[in-house]
């Protein structure tokens, strides 16, 4: 089936050819990373690099080459979960699901998973069901390689800990961390400043106030949490100098809620908020409050992971204000100027995207307000009239049936932020960031049009996402990876 005669006459600088063999079906090979990165000999200026992949697919460092059997609904239905948990953080609202509401039991986020090395004997890293990982560390190091979801919406790192026994943890493929085989590891006394400072994520003590070891756990709004004793160990993220992190504190996760929910390919999540806790804030002195990464555009490619400042000149980045909301203050916003389609601007006023739009790395599907989602909606299918329309699937309501077409010509997308400039600071989206299992990957934020957007994982793609947080920007670097 082929595009009728008005989109395949369309402009070339509006329209973009995307050949399905090779964007929509990974290969069966990992291809590596699609551009050259930028400092992957791990040599950056106060920084670390590590490579990203997914769990998944020929790409995973594990070798994991099948997830395990999900549906697309499932896994929308844990993108809504997550999409809500990060709505309700932004207006102060953090309570989890009740237990009647159902959890997908399949992560679909794109994180980024990481092999780092924890302690003389522990390493945490990232990733998630669909997620990215991140690879770093090296098996002459001493400690054991952990992969873990990186979460810029979170602000306590935890990593499953020996002892956890099944339910209360869930199984999973990395040797599990044991603290009693780390030489450098310890506990903090409840009473200590460390103890204190964890605030909500506090969990009580164990053997008292006075001499105990003090508890932590955090909750998700899908009704999963983590919970144990608060430590410290050596982390190392590349054997460098740079890529050891001393004294490092996290969770030492005894017991899950909901364990189901977390891939076995997960050992834990490597929190970025802007928390005291977070592993940005651990190391802000030595990195300087700076991270980047890069989602790949499918399992059969590579993405990658920056702890400091890149390697790469600051011209080469589209930059836009980087907003903190009053409540919930360790998230990550900017704010949308507008959306354009196929080169045309939207009918969309300003006003509509007045509360912004939170950055995150585990959102799948990107949230507009509903006047704005509305317009995008209409734009894109206008553009799309000549392919066959398939049923929605899930909160996704613009989907197509690609069946024996070989090459699809999608609109080009830009998302317009912010900027210093009159014209704002355009992000044109990559091909494999607009369509998700066949359907235009935004949805409604499902409030008013004063609610908070969201920037999902999928618009994402390709691009280099640079959080400044000493600086106050966000940057946008396109064909990153």
């Amino acid at each position: 089936m082929q595009p009728q005669q008005q989109a395949s006459t369309t402009s070339s600088a509006t329209m973009s050819s995307w050949k399905l063999a090779r964007s929509l079906e990974p290969s069966p090979v990992c291809q590596g990373h699609r551009v050259r990165p930028s400092g992957a000999s791990g040599n950056l200026t106060g920084g670390v690099w590590m490579p990203l992949s997914r769990p998944y697919g020929p790409c995973s460092s594990e070798g994991e080459t099948t997830a395990p059997p999900s549906s697309v609904p499932d896994a929308l239905l844990w993108d809504r979960n997550r999409a809500s948990y990060i709505q309700k953080k932004v207006i102060g609202e953090t309570q989890p699901l009740a237990p009647s509401q159902p959890a997908n039991t399949q992560q679909m986020s794109t994180d980024a998973s990481t092999n780092n090395g924890l302690g003389q004997s522990a390493t945490p890293s990232s990733l998630s069901r669909l997620d990215l990982a991140a690879t770093g560390g090296s098996g002459r190091l001493p400690g054991v390689t952990q992969r873990m979801v990186i979460d810029t919406a979170s602000d306590v790192p935890w990593v499953q800990c020996a002892p956890c026994p099944q339910p209360q943890c869930h199984p999973q493929t990395d040797v599990l961390y044991d603290p009693r085989n780390s030489v450098t590891s310890a506990t903090f006394p409840c009473t200590s400043p460390t103890c204190r400072q964890l605030g909500p994520y506090a969990n009580g003590c164990t053997g008292g106030p006075n001499s105990g070891q003090c508890q932590y756990r955090v909750q998700y709004r899908d009704g999963s949490a983590s919970s144990g004793t608060y430590i410290s160990d050596v982390l190392t993220l590349t054997p460098t100098p740079a890529g050891v992190v001393n004294n490092f504190r996290f969770g030492c996760s005894h017991a899950l809620q909901r364990p189901g929910v977390f891939s076995n390919t997960t050992a834990g999540i490597m929190a970025l908020g802007r928390g005291v806790q977070s592993l940005l804030s651990q190391t802000k002195q030595t990195h300087g409050n700076v991270f980047s990464y890069c989602v790949p555009p499918t399992e059969s490619h590579r993405g990658f992971f920056v702890l400091g400042v890149p390697r790469v000149a600051a011209s080469r980045y589209i930059l836009t204000p980087m907003l903190r909301s009053k409540l919930s203050p360790s998230l990550y916003l900017v704010r949308l100027q507008a959306i354009t389609v196929a080169g045309q601007r939207l009918a969309v006023p300003p006003t509509v995207f007045a509360a912004g739009a939170v950055m995150d790395s585990r959102t799948v599907i990107t949230r507009l307000q509903p006047t704005a989602y509305s317009a995008l909606r209409a734009a894109f299918r206008a553009q799309m009239g000549g392919y066959r329309v398939a049923v929605p699937k899930g909160q996704l309501d613009t989907c197509y049936d690609f069946t024996s077409v070989r090459t699809v010509r999608l609109p080009k997308v830009a998302l317009v932020f912010d900027s210093q400039s009159n014209g704002g600071a355009a992000v044109e989206l990559d091909p494999s960031g607009i369509l998700f299992n066949s359907c235009l990957a935004f949805a409604s934020t499902g409030g008013g049009d004063g609610s908070t957007g969201i920037i999902g994982n999928v618009q994402q793609r390709t691009i280099e996402v640079l959080y400044n947080v000493g600086g106050s920007a966000v940057g946008f670097r396109g064909g990153a990876c």
